[in-house]
């Protein structure tokens, strides 16, 4: 969410800062003249400055980050205004490209210097100053009054994480217990900070992150369309140029990626290797570093997200050893605050504050909980919450074999010039709703006679079943190429909709297996599941069809399923995202022919 808005009144003269001293030489030579100025500065409440929240004194900082580089990171803090200076407090903190003072994602119109809107929803909806929480946020590299390259969450990032966690629980005026706090690319910063194993970093809040930076931009070596559009957002977000009347010292950092084209242009160039096994993409691969991890964590993830998408989720949790609270479920890429116009909440759970704070209050301060949350909360695609001890619970695991075929990998024909281009976006701007096109579910209508891709039926479920966790595929093809499987869940009415779908590319011939996205559907009785395979006919990636004809053969798909009568139910809406994707990704499929694998749990 973008927030915008103008403060009301003229900026006083002069810098607003709290200087931290760098150690010996890492201050920039033209970040130095602002120093003098800013030290002589204090903190500035609500009454002095509009932007700053109320209850809250808005100080300054700089501190260089953890790997040696002289990189310069900036922050800002918001103490409680009703606190002596030196008062200890635990620390929420968020960092990453979206607090800059002008704007989060471009300038937003506001007539004075002061802190980002960005998280003022969390500070004034959780009465963070209230309860006695100091609040920082702290500019990437590359990013706000930060200087360095960006660095799309590899190690010059991480080294920002380690530093700003380090510096928050360092300062004077801090317990020196730190919680992270964020929602997409400041939750995926989140997860770093778990995965650095920081004595001091007790607690993390993730909403709608990615677990793995390579799958934001490919997928399985198949580009996504965003994938030099979104490197060029953020070049374009970290040359938000600093407000007249920001400090010197600011403004020279935040005019450090301007006069340092290479960063612009590395940080394309960077992100268009489309091998997950390369240096770069191990090095951001954030599920596979988590193992071992044991910050208490708090995340949420829409299954059906168009943007921050579940991949590599489960492998995520699965190596995090910490304790664990979830809230999963139908929706878009949403905070567990945010409402429609309507009043609704967008993930349908109330009493997000209350629980975040809760889970702050209990690792942070000590406090044990007075209301006992269920560690998961979860919503299926019926709209109905559940809680559980952890996710995924499978009852059954096993094997469906599926049919042999083969298909022509054109692109889906005409869908191929109807690819999407991607456009800029950054995590905060992508596409709200992902909707089959006119092309694809005409293709889908046609069934197992189209030549773009060929299906396999389940028989009935004979009781309701949910699939869950994550689908993978095994199979062999006989042409190098491109391969996209899609889910269906089939009603007896002959309406189909779609609901998980992945593609990879054939660099030769022979076995390939890969994930499908995280997943959590239920079947009602005597739905079925449908498997297609078949060429990318799909402008959510960016192919190249190889005309080739493609046999498949020894196909598999593994399935984790859960039976939905041991449910315990718990507190929550149906969420309103749901009925749109529902809307815009069935089709009739109509008499689709004999089963060939069961949908079923089997229990005892």
């Amino acid at each position: 969410m973008n927030i915008r808005g103008k403060a009301s009144t003229a900026a006083a003269a002069g810098a607003l800062l709290t200087i931290t001293t760098l150690a010996s030489g890492g201050l920039p030579a033209a970040a130095q003249a602002g120093t003098a100025d800013a030290a002589a500065a204090g903190p500035v409440t609500h009454e002095e400055n509009p932007r700053v929240p109320k209850g809250a004194a808005w100080t300054e900082a700089y501190f260089p980050s953890s790997d040696g580089s002289g990189v310069e990171l900036h922050a800002d803090v918001l103490r409680p205004a009703h606190l002596p200076a030196g008062a200890k407090t635990p620390v929420i903190l968020s960092v990453g490209p979206y607090f800059a003072h002008a704007g989060q994602t471009g300038p937003e119109g506001w007539d004075r210097v002061g802190p980002s809107a960005r998280f003022q929803d969390f500070v004034d909806g959780a009465g963070l100053m209230a309860r006695g929480y100091t609040f920082v946020m702290v500019d990437l590299r590359g990013f706000g009054g930060s200087t360095g390259c960006l660095d799309w969450v590899g190690p010059g990032e991480q080294a920002d994480v380690r530093a700003a966690v380090e510096w928050a629980a360092r300062q004077p005026w801090s317990t020196g217990k730190v919680g992270m706090y964020g929602k997409s690319y400041d939750a995926v910063t989140g997860l770093v900070g778990n995965n650095l194993k920081l004595d001091s970093l007790k607690a993390v809040v993730a909403q709608e992150p990615v677990w793995d930076m390579y799958n934001y931009l490919f997928s399985n070596k198949v580009p996504r369309p965003n994938v030099t559009g979104t490197p060029n957002a953020y070049n374009s977000i970290a040359t938000i140029p600093a407000m007249a009347d920001d400090s010197d010292r600011y403004k020279a950092n935040a005019a450090y990626e301007a006069s340092h084209p290479q960063c612009l242009s590395d940080n394309l160039t960077n992100n268009n290797n489309p091998d997950p096994r390369s240096a770069y993409w191990r090095a951001r691969d954030l599920a596979a570093q988590a193992a071992g991890t044991r910050t208490p964590l708090f995340v949420t993830q829409g299954f059906i997200e168009p943007n921050t998408k579940p991949e590599d989720m489960e492998e995520y949790l699965g190596n995090h050893r910490g304790r664990e609270r979830g809230w999963l479920g139908q929706w878009e890429h949403v905070r567990g605050n945010d409402t429609d116009a309507d009043g609704r909440l967008l993930q349908g759970r109330a009493g997000w504050f209350d629980e975040v704070m809760r889970f702050y209050d209990q690792y942070l301060r000590g406090i044990t909980p007075s209301v006992t949350d269920p560690a998961y909360a979860v919503e299926d695609s019926l709209g109905k919450w559940r809680a559980q001890p952890t996710w995924p619970v499978a009852t059954t695991s096993y094997d469906a074999r599926l049919s042999a075929g083969r298909y022509l990998d054109d692109g889906g024909g005409p869908a191929a010039a109807a690819r999407a281009d991607g456009g800029q976006w950054d995590m905060e701007h992508a596409p709200r709703i992902e909707p089959l096109s006119g092309t694809e579910k005409s293709a889908a209508k046609r069934g197992d006679t189209a030549a773009t891709s060929f299906w396999t039926w389940s028989t009935p479920a004979p009781q309701k079943v949910r699939m869950t966790a994550t689908p993978r595929i095994r199979l062999n093809a006989s042409a190098t190429g491109n391969v996209m499987v899609r889910l269906w869940d089939l009603a007896p009415d002959g309406t189909g909709t779609m609901f998980d779908e992945n593609v990879a590319l054939l660099e030769r011939r022979g076995p390939i297996a890969f994930d499908l996205k995280s997943t959590d559907w239920t079947f009602e009785r005597g739905h079925r599941l449908g498997v297609q395979i078949g060429t990318i006919d799909s402008g959510r990636w960016l192919d190249v069809p190889s005309g080739n004809t493609i046999k498949v053969s020894d196909a598999r798909l593994t399935l984790d399923v859960q039976a939905p009568r041991f449910d315990v139910p718990t507190q929550g809406d149906r969420s309103p995202y749901l009925d749109q994707y529902l809307a815009a990704n069935t089709t009739t499929l109509g008499d689709v022919g004999p089963g060939t694998f069961p949908l079923r749990v089997w229990e005892g």
